[in-house]
């Protein structure tokens, strides 16, 4: 049995969404010094935005839960795509907050999927 069959598409997606706004959620809160809702929606929505263009470059619905194929790929646009209009809409830009998004946001998107697909080879054999 696939990946696919296994994981529900919207099922992965609501899990890259939440760790998108869990992402920005941190961030706020390390710098902001407090969290709002408006506050979250205007830095989540950049990376939210760049992570449903790696959904749809991906076809991610095809295998939503494969670590390289889909994570990977919806990882890199949600940093780089997020990162263009988030500078694009008048957002702040410096390299160690590049940095530092690619790193969790990786370790986000990829890494819940290398999880689920080590649970799914552990389970089959």
């Amino acid at each position: 049995m696939t990946t696919r069959a296994r994981f529900p598409w919207i099922l992965a997606a609501a899990i890259d969404a939440v760790l998108v706004i869990v992402f920005a959620a941190i961030g706020m809160m390390n710098h902001d010094g407090g969290l709002t809702a408006a506050g979250l929606a205007r830095v989540a929505w950049p990376f939210l935005a760049g992570a449903a263009i790696g959904w749809l470059v991906a076809l991610a619905w095809r295998r939503p839960a494969a670590p390289l194929r889909t994570g990977a790929v919806v990882w890199i646009l949600a940093v780089g795509a997020g990162m263009l209009l988030r500078v694009a809409t008048g957002g702040g830009f410096a390299v160690s907050f590049l940095i530092v998004a690619a790193l969790v946001l990786g370790v986000f998107l990829v890494g819940w999927r290398a999880v689920a697909a080590l649970v799914a080879r552990l389970r089959r054999s």
